[in-house]
């Protein structure tokens, strides 16, 4: 697996199903920061109460081809794996979940402080481990790593400005980070 983290800013991203796997990723989408859009033929209460808009059906090739990345949950195994298919015909990304065989690609298992991103991810095989990797990570690193990471990067950029090089950047951000007892 070569992991990556999208730019929701610069990424088209839909969302396709009906129940609560779609609210969960749902909820994982918009936690980085996206604003996917979310089709259904038969949305649950929970899937329409969670959604600012539903598209109502399921999307045709021509709907398809505008997205850079689709995750799909909850939907019969025939509409997912169609549906898929349809994607990567289009080379659009597809993520279906829970069918490891019918994905591009795998969401990880995700900790956020602030602007720091970090995950575990297992291609598929085991969800579990990867929310146990989480779990390690989410004690490893407490909250004010996200502040530290701020302090960081507004130093960063002033150091730029006056010309520092690389090795100048590491430095600062290192002794920074031991002041907030990080390292």
């Amino acid at each position: 697996m070569i992991p990556i983290y999208l730019d929701p800013t610069k990424t088209r991203i839909a969302l396709i199903g009906r129940g609560e796997l779609a609210v969960r990723r749902l909820a994982w989408l918009k936690a980085g920061g996206a604003a996917p859009e979310v089709w259904s033929d038969s949305p649950s209460q929970a899937l329409v109460q969670a959604c600012e808009s539903i598209i109502n059906g399921l999307p045709r090739i021509e709907d398809v081809v505008r997205y850079h990345a689709i995750w799909i949950a909850d939907l019969p195994k025939e509409n997912a794996e169609s549906l898929a298919r349809i994607a990567r015909e289009a080379g659009v990304l597809v993520n279906v979940e829970d069918v490891v065989g019918s994905c591009d690609f795998h969401s990880p298992a995700v900790v956020r402080r602030g602007k720091l991103t970090l995950t575990a991810a297992t291609g598929g095989a085991s969800p579990a481990v990867a929310r146990a990797a989480r779990e390690q990570l989410e004690a490893a690193f407490p909250e004010t790593w996200g502040e530290a990471l701020e302090e960081i990067a507004a130093s960063r950029t002033k150091l730029r400005k006056a010309g520092a090089d690389f090795d100048t950047l590491v430095t600062d951000a290192r002794a920074r980070l031991a002041q907030h007892d990080l390292i």
